[in-house]
């Protein structure tokens, strides 16, 4: 099962968070198709947040197709997002792990690691597809 957390600071809402948290999950084969997610009841106890905003949540993820609502069961993952290579004993999840540990030794704050592997992805994709970011986004937004 997920636990969510919510970070009031992000200024990302809430129901995002939860959306993106359990994608991250279905990414990384925490969570599988099967998988019950918690109750709206057990979210809101943990996080202390409006009951309304997990509903919503789930409803942008059943609209997706990641998840079902049963009524009087819960919510079910329908559909998986994991890749090859994402599981935890894979050879770049092992290899990404060390680098982690690397980079926080040397002092490296959990926003600095994510704008490097964001630049890094970004020069990676504007490389191999011959766009630049402004470029990509826009195909993205007309697509």
């Amino acid at each position: 099962m997920i636990d969510y957390r919510i970070d009031r600071g992000s200024g990302v809402p809430a129901y995002v968070q939860i959306v993106e948290q359990t994608e991250r999950a279905l990414r990384m084969g925490t969570l599988q198709v099967g998988d019950k997610l918690p109750t709206a009841r057990e979210v809101v106890a943990a996080t202390a947040i409006n009951p309304n905003t997990v509903l919503r949540a789930y409803r942008d993820m059943e609209q997706a197709g990641l998840v079902e609502l049963r009524r009087g069961l819960g919510t079910f993952v329908t559909r998986s997002l994991a890749r090859p290579g994402a599981e935890d004993d894979s050879p770049v999840r092992q290899e990404l792990t060390g680098w982690l540990a690397r980079a926080r030794a040397a002092g490296l704050e959990r926003a600095d690691v994510l704008a490097m592997v964001t630049a890094a992805l970004d020069a990676h994709d504007n490389e191999h597809d011959g766009t630049t970011p402004g470029h990509r986004d826009e195909r993205r937004r007309n697509a």
